[in-house]
């Protein structure tokens, strides 16, 4: 593969997304094409994991918000 960016925002996330690709496939034994080429995850499984990965993300922003908050001092906690 060829990365031509000279984007160093995107460089840090592409070697962080090759990082969190190799925890997951000593985690579970495939990549993500070895899920999908053997059948052990169907669309729903991915859309149902993309489901859970938003949610918790949701979780993590609230949760900074309510750090930030109680650095900054304010109370907006729309």
């Amino acid at each position: 593969m060829n990365i031509n960016t000279k984007d160093e925002i995107v460089l840090a996330v592409l070697k962080k997304m090759d990082q969190r690709s190799m925890i997951g496939q000593k985690k579970y034994g495939a990549t993500m094409m070895q899920e999908i080429e053997g059948q052990e995850k169907d669309l729903n499984r991915f859309l149902v994991d993309v489901q859970e990965e938003l949610m918790d993300a949701i979780l993590y922003i609230q949760t900074a918000r309510e750090l930030i908050d109680e650095v900054v001092g304010t109370q907006d906690n729309s």
